[in-house]
């Protein structure tokens, strides 16, 4: 291989193409993380979405459920007082 001499203009040069194409890799590299980035938001937006109307729909459930159960018992009482008052006035036991 013959020795080829460069003059330092002409190193300068060739470091700078060869730093020209590592910047422009880094610029598409730095764009692909952007809109990779940008997705990633986008998705944790709608999860957080999703999460929040799902929390809204058990937080109603839950309500509900509640109700029920406060109703529930508020008619267990009186379906007890109702066999008490049938037993005591007419001395039927209800089962």
């Amino acid at each position: 291989m013959k020795n080829k001499k460069i003059t330092i203009d002409q190193l300068a040069r060739m470091m700078q193409k060869g730093f020209l194409g590592v910047d422009k890799r880094f610029d598409e590299t730095d764009a692909k993380i952007h809109r990779i980035e940008a997705s990633i938001q986008a998705i944790d937006l709608k999860f957080s979405q999703k999460i929040d109307a799902l929390t809204t729909t058990l937080d109603k459930f839950l309500k509900r459920m509640t109700d029920m159960e406060e109703e529930f018992t508020i008619m267990k009482n009186d379906l007890k007082k109702m066999k008490k008052v049938i037993r005591e006035k007419l001395g039927v036991d209800l089962i």
